[in-house]
């Protein structure tokens, strides 16, 4: 339907389907100019570790892929299928390909590197105090029995160092940052040289020499795995304790949708500090959902299509010769143009009444659908009850297991259910097979109808839905400063997905300044005087 009004012989109309047409030339056009700037900033890539995928696969994009008639019916179709991949797509997955097989190798590299060092330094100790033993044991002198205490000296500080590089070192591989972690660097490098240097030592002033005192050889051992567990100490400080007094307060916000969350980190470096937000990510924030924006981005597109002009008459008059006789046909073009803005305003003015009208339909829709879905499920958890107690009276072998129970009540609220997800664009996030999952779950550990509504009514966050809806391959954080550096007041960076990204604002906590204010007890006290007569 299009609507025209006529102004001194021009009018102006908003149509939907041009309208349309122009709005999507045009963000064509600028998907294409943010794709080329987009190549021109300076970005690095954060991997996932295998075990950990992380948000924003490509199936759950603007469109949805699975069938969310699941309330109404479901059917099985077999047959062959055929895709066609555009130049763009063959360049992207021969990327994704060698950055996966870039990842592997350093991954293995780092791992292998890790291994070799570990080995050198725990069996460094050993070799000082067997060597001797293979090369001159006929100058050795006899181990006393102080030698022999610093034997059992040396095993046990040998295992707490063990335990203690397990439980600092050998964990679970998080997620793989772009650059080297530089405290763990820095770290390696000075224990490499440590062990260097008192094999330099060893080699010169014991082997060379063949060092008879077996006793001074026992003591450099274990001066050697001292210095080991106080550098372990030092890695315990560096990249542990230094980073859990707060410094900076970060402000996340979704691209998308402008959902913001605030936190405290202490003194990390960018990618340490991305990687720490996007831990927080999966917890607090609600999982991203592209087909609520689809409809205000439909809106804006109805609303800012702009207006076509065009003269009723004829053709548009052409531009006047400069001159003093040109005057009035300027005058009359003038006016002409300021009536044509006033209609477009005018035309402006009113979409709030339109937004205003389609989000009160919406929430009168949504409460609609929600009390009957309430009411079914309640109803559907009733049954549940009477079937419980019917059980409790047949034999053992008669009773209905829990995935059986929410299998034959699921019909009774699926068709419910499907229409307030549709209503409220959440069908893409919860397959058939989930919700019965979920119901089930629910009645094996005697939960309330609400407790089971709670998934659905309100958005959780992204790690409650499944992996299907939040497996991602990678993101990528753009900075302007070098990810290794430590943040600072005022750092800005970006961690972009597939489908949006995240903005981060880096402030700093304020130096707090506390004073006392004495106040004297004695201050406080006071006296009440009574009068003695008092009238009758």
């Amino acid at each position: 339907m299009e609507t025209e009004s006529t102004y001194s012989g021009y009018s102006y109309h908003s149509g939907r389907s041009r309208g349309s047409h122009r709005h999507g030339e045009r963000s064509r056009d600028r998907h294409k100019s943010r794709s080329k700037d987009s190549r021109s900033e300076k970005s690095v890539t954060i991997n996932p570790a295998p075990a950990e995928p992380l948000l924003g696969d490509t199936t759950v994009r603007g469109e949805t892929v699975q069938d969310d008639t699941w309330g109404e019916t479901t059917t099985a179709v077999t047959g062959t299928s055929e895709h066609s991949l555009s130049q763009e797509d063959i360049v992207r997955i021969t990327k994704d390909l060698e950055d996966s097989v870039g990842l592997d190798c350093r991954r293995y590299f780092t791992l292998t590197l890790a291994v070799i060092l570990g080995l050198l330094v725990f069996l460094s100790p050993l070799a000082f105090m067997v060597l001797p033993h293979l090369l001159w044991p006929e100058k050795l002198q006899s181990c006393g029995t102080a030698c022999e205490g610093l034997f059992i000296s040396v095993a046990f500080k040998l295992l707490i160092l063990l335990l203690a590089v397990w439980a600092l070192f050998l964990r679970p591989a998080r997620a793989s940052l772009p650059r080297l972690f530089v405290f763990r660097a820095l770290l390696a490098v000075l224990v490499l040289l440590f062990v260097l240097a008192y094999w330099l030592f060893y080699s010169v002033r014991i082997l060379d020499s063949q060092d008879e005192d077996y006793q001074g050889i026992v003591h450099y051992a274990v001066s050697l795995v001292d210095a080991l567990l106080f550098i372990h100490y030092l890695a315990i400080v560096l990249l542990e304790l230094r980073q859990l007094q707060p410094y900076f307060s970060v402000c996340v916000t979704r691209s998308t949708d402008g959902e913001t969350r605030h936190y405290n980190l202490g003194q990390l470096s960018i990618q340490r500090a991305a990687l720490a937000i996007l831990e927080h990510y999966y917890c607090d924030f609600a999982i991203h959902n592209p087909a609520l924006l689809s409809a205000s981005k439909s809106r804006a597109a109805k609303h800012l299509a702009g207006l076509k002009v065009y003269n009723v008459d004829g053709d548009l008059p052409a531009a006047p010769a400069e001159g003093p006789g040109n005057n009035a046909a300027a005058g009359m073009a003038h006016s002409q143009s300021r009536a044509i803005i006033a209609a477009a305003a005018h035309c402006r003015d009113s979409s709030h009444n339109e937004l205003y009208y389609e989000e009160a339909e919406h929430d009168r829709r949504v409460r609609k659908r929600k009390a009957r879905l309430v009411v079914a499920v309640e109803e559907a958890f009733t049954h549940v009850k009477h079937m419980k107690e019917e059980e409790q009276k047949k034999a053992p072998g008669d009773v209905m297991d829990p995935r059986e129970a929410a299998q034959a009540i699921f019909p009774s609220m699926a068709r419910a259910l499907q229409k307030y997800l549709r209503t409220t664009k959440q069908q893409h996030c919860h397959s058939m097979e989930s919700i019965q999952q979920h119901l089930a779950f629910c009645i094996s550990n005697n939960m309330s109808p609400k407790a089971f509504l709670e998934s659905y009514l309100k958005p959780g966050p992204t790690l409650q839905y499944s992996r299907d809806h939040w497996l991602a391959r990678q993101w990528t954080l753009v900075s302007e400063a070098s990810v290794t550096s430590g943040l600072r007041d005022g750092t800005v960076f970006i961690l972009k997905c597939a489908d949006f990204g995240l903005v981060v604002t880096v402030k700093r906590i304020p130096y707090i300044r506390l004073s006392e204010e004495y106040i004297d007890p004695k201050s406080h006290k006071f006296v009440l005087r009574l009068q003695s007569e008092t009238s009758v």
